[in-house]
């Protein structure tokens, strides 16, 4: 039996949301992101993207390109309960489902045509997000993730198609090849410089060329542009965590070490998740004393990676928790209600130089091991051996693989 693939994606979500709070916003150009010129955008909408403004794009750069934009910070908390408004209406409409990231969902279809009809389904779906929420959606459906991802992209804005079986290659022949799932600018120019532009070429291409060219990420292109993909919609399952925690030889009293301590954990699991492209939206924090009394306290924030938030949030929970006078045996640190998703969400309040400044330790530890750059404050941690960053856990989050 061929699956049914739905995908659904909140069109220009945090610019909508904006919209939502202040009408006033609607087909003008809209920036959010940094405020500075140092600022980055994390959103645009479709007025700012025709004078060629992107996301992660610098937001001075933004300004020189689209002048009369409307400059918006954002706030990820709103952005985030939008989110889940919209994740609570999919739950209780399909059998299963799966949130890729804060505006983007996938649901698996497959054998409802036996009871009601999908294409249906979706559409009702569809009009009760936009009459509930008051955002703008869009979906694919097709036989596979590729495809139906690919034609929600030919939906937008604020539309929905449905690729029938049989024409899904023709269908996206005729596309850029930057409209596949993986292809990114690096590859794209690549395949650019190879004279491939629309998918039609790399449909009429040996796979052998493809991996020649691309190895084993080329296989994979080639089998996209075929509209081979087998990925399964992965149930979405708000429990998902990473956590460590760290005992004691010698129970300490020393709120600096511990603090030191803590901190790194944070960081180090703010890094599992950038390389495993997912976000958090709780943090918990664990102190065991010498009497063996356990306590813990947890908080819920916006979806995020970034080290600079997860650490203040950390901290912040032990700075509650923590009994002076009292010996410390164990700490700990867990965070949950893991969605997939890149490091986009707390781009409102970054700046360029505080993003690059991610990109290269992340790309240092990759080569070297997480523990090679670190904050100095942290660097008690360094010399403690059974620091285990996923003690009890399941291993490391690397990218695409399913936890």
């Amino acid at each position: 039996m061929e699956k049914t693939i739905l995908h659904l994606d909140l069109d220009t979500f945090f610019v909508s949301v904006e919209r939502l709070l202040d009408n006033r916003l609607i087909g003008k150009p809209v920036l959010i992101g940094g405020v500075t010129d140092r600022g980055v955008v994390a959103a645009c909408s479709y007025e700012a993207r025709a004078y060629g403004v992107h996301s992660a794009m610098p937001m001075k750069r933004a300004k020189e390109l689209c002048p009369d934009a409307i400059q918006i910070r954002g706030n990820s908390a709103t952005y985030t309960n939008y989110s889940e408004d919209v994740t609570n209406i999919i739950k209780e409409t399909v059998p299963l489902y799966e949130k890729s990231s804060i505006d983007e969902f996938y649901a698996d279809l497959t054998g409802l045509d036996k009871f009601y009809n999908s294409y249906t389904m979706a559409s009702e779906l569809r009009k009760r997000i936009i009459k509930e929420t008051g955002l703008p959606i869009s979906f694919g459906l097709s036989k596979n993730k590729t495809i139906s991802k690919i034609a929600t992209g030919e939906a937008k804005p604020n539309n929905q198609i449905k690729v029938e079986l049989g024409t899904e290659v023709p269908f996206i022949a005729p596309l850029s090849i930057s409209k596949i799932p993986m292809v990114g600018e690096k590859t794209q120019q690549t395949l650019y410089s190879l004279g491939v532009k629309q998918i039609k070429t790399i449909q009429e291409m040996p796979m052998e060329l493809m991996e020649k060219v691309l190895g084993k990420n080329g296989v994979s292109i080639w089998k996209k542009a075929q509209a081979l993909d087998n990925s399964p919609v992965m149930p979405y399952n708000e429990r998902k965590s990473i956590s460590t925690e760290r005992t004691f030889d010698r129970d300490t009293i020393d709120v600096v070490k511990l603090k030191g301590i803590l901190l790194a954990m944070a960081e180090n699991l703010a890094f599992q998740l950038r390389r495993g492209q997912k976000l958090t939206s709780c943090v918990t924090v664990k102190v065991r004393y010498s009497d063996f009394n356990t306590y813990t306290l947890q908080s819920r924030i916006p979806y995020t990676s970034a080290d600079h938030v997860l650490i203040a949030k950390v901290l912040e929970l032990f700075n509650k928790l923590y009994h002076k006078r009292l010996l410390v045996r164990l700490i700990g640190v867990r965070f949950s209600h893991l969605v997939e998703g890149s490091y986009q969400i707390n781009l409102f309040e970054d700046i360029e130089e505080q993003l690059n400044l991610y990109h290269a330790m992340d790309k240092m530890r990759d080569k070297y091991g997480d523990r090679v750059v670190m904050r100095a404050a942290g660097m008690e941690a360094r010399t403690i051996s059974r620091f285990n960053p996923f003690n009890g856990e399941p291993p490391p989050l690397l990218p695409n693989r399913r936890q």
